[in-house]
């Protein structure tokens, strides 16, 4: 690894990329900058380190999981780079295990590099498909950045200046059963896209009840339901597919962050024969450069198999940080306004729009954790399955000093969050 000194990183961030961005690095990292890193713990230049319950639900898996990097370093070794002009069996290896893992009916696999690829071809595949040009998605929900996917994302700031290409889709009410039927019968609609737990929407779940009524409507009406997973499955919050577990029957599932094992970037599709179909027809209808890397696949593969050998590990990592966080919201109660979550994927409300403070005072105590981009008073836990019992106790500790530190300073001098 080259030594860049501290002073040259921030300066180097402050002047080509973002100035706001550096602003952030250094007063998360008090000055320091991450260095090396392994299961949930971030070593800094400075030598101190870190718990890592952030990195917005990438490391599910911890940093440097040995069996994945022993994959990539093994792919590297023989072909690290596919010709894309002829089949790859790093690439063919990894989309039978991912098969194997989901429903029959998801035989169907396109592979991106981000997120936000995957809700591309999800929505412009249905597009295709059904003629029609309208999606559903639900107020709050995340589905990246990119303009497509960005329509889907809720938060009006991510959408201003842009609003003239940003009209096909009706976001829902989560509380209304009866949304997606009257959007139907209104016509045109090829999708309902929805996350079975909006992450950057405040870690809130969809209810059962509405999101099975939704979906079921939405197929009536001969509209396609896409499960935008990327953050919540691969068992972070329990099952493999959370919407195929709950009786959705969707169309098409869409996974990434974790699926690369915390070292590669990769997301997929899994779909219908239905869906796929333009893709099946004509493979160069919505194609990707990198997707498919070999490297990013045999991360991927060996993830997979990693995921569910830690699965028992993440229910006890689940169980003890969930047990934790509802101890400070009873001792914290001037702060904590709500804690909401489940298996590795942890909300927690603060009181008086204190979140952003709370996140700095955290990451310079020791603790990483996410914001959440739509609900700004959030703050997001994301543990690795491999977090020690150790980790878990030293992360709980730190929130309560927080806290604790945060309710001695007095509302009206709270400066507002910076989520």
């Amino acid at each position: 690894m080259v030594a860049v000194s501290g002073s040259t990183v921030f300066r180097t961030v402050r002047r080509h990329m973002s100035p706001g961005l550096a602003a952030v690095y250094r007063d998360a990292g008090h000055g320091s900058h991450e260095e090396t890193a392994a299961g949930a713990t971030v070593r800094l230049a400075d030598g101190r380190e870190v718990v890592d319950f952030g990195s917005y639900g990438v490391t599910l898996l911890g940093h440097g999981c040995p069996p994945v990097a022993a994959a990539v370093a093994a792919q590297l070794r023989t072909m690290p780079a596919a010709t894309r002009s002829l089949a790859n069996p790093a690439v063919a290896e990894f989309v039978r295990r991912l098969t194997e893992r989901c429903e029959p009916d998801l035989g169907r696999v396109w592979i991106g590099s981000d997120g936000a690829d995957a809700v591309e071809v999800a929505t412009k595949l249905a597009m295709r498909v059904t003629g029609r040009t309208r999606l559903l998605a639900v107020e709050g929900g995340f589905h990246g950045k990119t303009l497509g996917a960005l329509a889907l994302t809720h938060a009006a700031v991510y959408h201003e200046g842009l609003e003239p290409l940003l009209r096909h889709v009706a976001h829902l009410p989560e509380d209304d059963p009866e949304a997606v039927a009257r959007e139907a019968a209104a016509g045109d609609v090829a999708a309902l896209v929805v996350e079975p737990i909006r992450g950057e929407g405040g870690v809130r779940p969809l209810a059962p009840e509405i999101a099975e009524r939704w979906a079921a409507d939405a197929r009536s009406a001969g509209a396609f339901v896409i499960s935008d997973e990327i953050q919540v499955g691969l068992r972070r919050c329990g099952d493999f597919c959370l919407a195929t577990a709950r009786g959705w029957n969707p169309d098409a599932v869409l996974f990434g962050k974790a699926l690369g094992g915390g070292i590669m970037p990769i997301s997929v599709m899994v779909a219908t024969s239905e869906l796929f179909q333009p893709l099946a027809e004509n493979p160069g209808y919505h194609s990707s450069t990198f997707g498919g890397h070999p490297l990013a696949c045999a991360a991927a593969t060996a993830a997979l198999t990693a995921i569910e050998e830690f699965a028992e590990r993440a229910r006890e990592v689940g169980a003890a940080v969930e047990a934790g966080l509802r101890t400070l919201r009873s001792g914290h109660p001037g702060i904590v306004a709500d804690v909401r979550g489940t298996g590795l994927l942890w909300g927690v409300d603060v009181r008086g729009g204190a979140a952003g403070p709370v996140i700095a005072d955290l990451a310079a105590a020791g603790l990483l954790v996410s914001p959440c981009l739509g609900s700004p008073g959030t703050i997001r836990l994301l543990p690795p399955m491999v977090a020690t019992d150790a980790e878990i106790g030293r992360a709980l500790e730190i929130l309560d000093a927080t806290f604790a530190l945060q309710a001695a300073v007095p509302a009206a001098a709270r400066p507002a969050g910076r989520c």
